[in-house]
């Protein structure tokens, strides 16, 4: 293909995909985490309470909105913050490629469907990494409704907005000492004198959902910052940003519970929530926020890099120093048969592994090797008897007889 090219690949399917199912799929999340959070359609489940329990008697914080880290600060930052880091981020992928990129076998290739729509590999990523992201986004808002729906877990300043009539509830006054303060209350009415939208609000603190939401985004742009940022002469800035990014998410958890909106149970429970949904996306469904290669291309994927030069063996190194120094004792034609050269030392390992079935060389023992070996080692002249006496350094490969020179 010639350069400048882009390398183009034809499909019909990922429209079709796009509109049919991953928008459905979508949609359907985004329409179960509303019902969930703004509906009645899902009752939650009235949990009962101890008579002056101090657990839920903290002080009324106000509305949400007054709080120092309200839903209208929570929610976009949430959503905004993550979308402008992987915006940029691709952004510079795509002006800055990395070196991996100009290996043809792990580019990825321009989607063509049709005649007239183009998917280039950058907006693909785009759309993956933000859709992967919403869709997350949104299933830990159902995770953290669900739980406050099926548990009903009160609030620290439950009681505050209950206002429950402890004498119609058959709870005496804590100052006497009769019977009944640990008294469990499951009746439905007993917040009758409270407001019913601030009693409702005060029944789901398990999990924290504002914490869920937090630790999702902050986990999913962490390792989106360290498994697709190159920083190069620094091992400190990727850390720093990831740390950045956790301190907010934190202290949103520390304010939750300073000011007796949730407990800390609460909290972690939505830590764990939603950095479980996060590592769970960025594993199984974003592949490490890397391309995926065909498998027909990725057999090419080390090629271009530098041969791995051969270790040296120490055995044919000892090999080779024994053989010169017998060479230098040895007067000349000693040692050596006819037409055998410096082939000595290894035509004596070979004959000692062919006859290792006898229990010992003696000189009177023959020693031929097999007819093949023979004629590849000496084409010039027949074996001598000899080497079998005096046999050299041990073959690794060959198991060679221990001659006994005692017995000769």
């Amino acid at each position: 293909m010639a350069s400048g090219r882009p390398d183009l690949k034809r499909s019909f399917s990922i429209i079709p995909c796009f509109i049919f199912v991953e928008s459905v799929l979508l949609g359907a999340v985004v329409l179960l985490a509303y019902r969930l959070e703004y509906t009645d359609t899902f009752p939650v489940h009235m949990q009962g309470f101890f008579c002056y329990d101090s657990t839920y008697a903290k002080p009324y914080p106000g509305p949400e909105a007054s709080s120092r880290v309200p839903p209208a600060l929570v929610y976009p930052l949430v959503t905004a913050g993550p979308a402008i880091t992987i915006l940029l981020g691709e952004l510079a992928r795509a002006f800055f490629p990395s070196p991996t990129s100009a290996v043809p076998a792990l580019r990825e290739k321009t989607i063509v469907c049709g005649d007239c729509c183009r998917f280039s590999p950058a907006l693909r990523r785009l759309v993956r990494f933000l859709g992967v992201y919403s869709f997350g986004l949104f299933t830990t808002s159902i995770f953290a409704n669900a739980g406050q729906v099926v548990t009903g877990n009160p609030t620290p300043h439950f009681l505050s907005v209950c206002h429950p009539n402890y004498t119609a509830l058959g709870c005496p006054p804590p100052a006497t000492d009769k019977p009944g303060l640990d008294r469990y209350v499951t009746d439905q009415g007993a917040c009758a004198a409270g407001n019913p939208a601030l009693v409702a609000a005060a029944r789901r603190a398990f999990p924290c959902k504002d914490a869920a939401l937090c630790a999702f985004a902050v986990t999913y742009t962490a390792m989106y910052v360290t498994l697709v940022f190159r920083v190069k002469g620094s091992r400190l800035v990727k850390p720093s940003l990831c740390l950045a990014l956790l301190c907010p998410a934190f202290l949103v958890g520390v304010v939750r519970v300073a000011e007796y909106r949730n407990h800390w149970s609460d909290v972690l429970a939505g830590f764990l929530t939603g950095a479980a949904i996060a590592i769970f996306l960025v594993i199984c469904v974003v592949n490490k926020f890397q391309s995926r290669v065909p498998l027909s291309q990725r057999a090419f994927r080390w090629e271009g890099l530098s041969p791995v030069p051969a270790l040296e063996n120490p055995l044919e190194k000892l090999n080779s120093a024994q053989s010169a120094q017998e060479q230098k004792q040895e007067p000349p034609g000693q040692g050596q048969g006819p037409g055998l050269g410096p082939a000595g030392p290894l035509a004596r390992s070979l004959c000692l592994s062919v006859s290792g079935a006898q229990d010992h060389c003696t000189p009177a023992a023959a020693c031929p090797p097999h007819p093949t070996q023979a004629a590849e080692l000496y084409p010039s002249g027949p074996l001598d008897s000899q080497l079998c006496v005096f046999p050299g350094p041990p073959d690794v490969f060959f198991p060679s007889c221990s001659p006994r020179s005692s017995e000769v």
